[in-house]
C-alpha cells in the first residue's frame, strides 16, 4: 500500500526511550522517523505505576499465546492462534487444555487464526473467541463447564479477511457490551467505509447486533484503523488501542465515539481536523505494537518488532514519554493483561513464524509493576 503525503515519523507526545530494543519487522517496510520536541504528561493524583519486574515464568512450551481472559479464580484461559486452542493456565502454571476452536485457520508465518477471547462480567459459562476461517474473520460463542469447552456458535460473521491485518481483539466493558478490534484486511479503503466491518472498532451485544447507542445506528463504533490488537480500558472507562502503522507510525490511540483515526489517508500525527490523532507513535521499526493493558495509570504495549514491554504514563486524557523495559531479553512481546491480583501476564511470540524461538518458548511471564 502507498504511503500518503500526510505521514510523520516521530509525533503526538515524543520519541521513543530505547532501551535496547530489535529492530527487526512484523510487517516489512522501511522508516524514517523524526525527533520532536517531548513536553511531559501533567500530574495526576492517580498512583503510578514502579519498574516492571519479572516475578517469575508461569508457563512455557505455549503455541503463539494471543488471548488472555481472567476467571475470578486467578486461573486465565489463553487462546493459541496458530492450532487454535483453548488452555486454562492456573497461578501455579498447571496447563490444561479445553479443547481446539473447529475452523480457526492459523499457520506460521501469518497474522490469522485464534486470536482474542473474552468472558462477559459476571458469566464464566461462556466464552467469546475471534477466530480466522478460510472464509471470514468471526466472533464465536463457546460454553465453558470446568475444563469441558461447547462447540463454538458463530455470533458476527463476514468480518473481511486477507492475508493479513485482522485485528482480533476482544474486549467487554462492565456492561457486557464487546468491544471488538478489526483490521482493515489489507484494503485500506474499508477502513473508511463505516459500513464496512473492516478496519473498526465495533461495539456489539452478546447476540453481535450492534448496541444502542453507537454513532451509526450499525455496529461501527469508531473507524479509520489500519490494525488494531492492542484494547484497554483506563481507571475512567477511557479506551485506548494499540494500532500497527506501515511506513512512518505505529500508535497508541485514545477511541472517541464516532471517530475517524484516518487511514488510509493518513498515518501517525496530521493537520486534519476531521481525523483524530494519536496521543503516541513510535517509528514502525521500534514496536509493533500488540497487546496493550493498563493499571496504576500507565499503559503497558507489548512490542512485537521492538522486542520490548514499553510503560506509557498516562495523565486523562494525555500519555507521556514511552519508556522500553527487558529490551530484547525475551524475543517478540505479544499480548499483556492486567491479572485480578494486579500484576501484569505478558507473553511472548516467537513460534509465530517470525522469531527466533529459544528452548521453551513460547511463554508468559508474571510482571510485578
Amino acid at each position: 500500500m502507498e504511503r500518503r503525503t500526510l505521514l510523520t515519523g516521530f509525533a503526538a507526545v515524543g520519541a521513543v526511550t530505547l532501551l535496547g530494543c530489535s529492530r527487526d519487522r512484523d510487517d516489512p517496510a522501511p522508516t524514517t522517523s523524526a525527533t520532536p520536541s517531548t513536553p511531559e504528561p501533567t500530574q495526576s493524583a492517580s498512583p503510578r505505576a514502579g519498574t516492571p519486574t519479572i516475578a517469575a515464568t508461569i508457563a512455557t512450551g505455549l503455541n503463539v499465546p494471543w488471548g488472555i481472559a481472567f476467571l475470578a479464580s486467578g486461573d486465565a484461559l489463553v487462546s493459541q492462534r496458530d492450532d487454535g486452542s483453548i488452555v486454562r493456565i492456573a497461578t501455579d502454571g498447571t496447563v490444561t487444555t479445553l479443547g481446539s476452536v473447529d475452523g480457526s485457520n492459523g499457520s506460521p508465518g501469518g497474522e490469522g487464526g485464534l486470536l482474542g477471547i473474552a468472558v462477559p462480567p459476571d458469566d464464566e459459562s461462556v466464552v467469546f473467541a475471534y477466530v480466522t476461517t478460510a472464509a471470514d474473520d468471526r466472533i464465536v460463542r463457546m460454553s465453558l463447564d470446568g475444563d469441558t469447552l461447547g462447540a463454538p456458535k458463530p455470533v458476527l460473521t463476514g468480518i473481511p479477511i486477507g492475508s493479513r491485518h485482522h485485528g482480533g481483539r476482544l474486549l467487554f466493558d462492565d456492561d457486557g457490551s464487546l468491544f471488538v478490534s478489526t483490521g482493515d484486511s489489507g484494503v485500506g479503503a474499508l477502513a473508511q467505509d463505516r459500513d464496512s466491518l473492516a478496519g473498526k472498532v465495533l461495539r456489539i451485544g452478546q447476540d453481535g447486533k450492534a448496541v444502542d447507542g453507537n454513532p451509526f445506528d450499525n455496529r461501527t463504533w469508531s473507524y479509520g484503523h489500519r490494525n488494531i490488537e492492542g484494547l484497554a480500558f483506563d481507571e475512567e472507562g477511557r479506551l485506548w488501542a494499540a494500532e500497527f502503522g506501515e511506513k512512518s507510525a505505529d500508535e497508541l490511540n485514545l477511541i472517541e465515539r464516532g471517530g475517524n483515526y484516518g487511514w488510509p489517508a493518513v498515518e501517525g500525527t496530521g493537520d486534519n481536523d476531521d481525523f483524530i490523532n494519536p496521543k503516541v507513535t513510535w517509528g514502525t521499526d521500534e514496536c509493533s505494537p500488540a497487546g496493550v493493558a493498563i493499571t496504576k495509570s500507565t499503559a503497558y504495549v507489548g512490542a512485537l518488532q521492538g522486542e520490548c514491554l514499553f510503560a506509557v504514563p498516562l495523565s486523562g486524557e494525555s500519555a507521556g514519554k514511552p519508556v522500553a523495559h527487558f529490551g530484547g531479553d525475551h524475543g517478540r512481546i505479544r499480548s499483556v493483561a492486567v491479572a485480578p491480583d494486579g500484576a501484569l501476564w505478558v507473553t511472548t511470540s516467537n513460534t509465530d513464524g517470525r522469531g527466533d524461538p529459544a528452548k521453551g518458548d513460547d511463554r508468559i511471564f508474571r510482571v510485578t509493576v
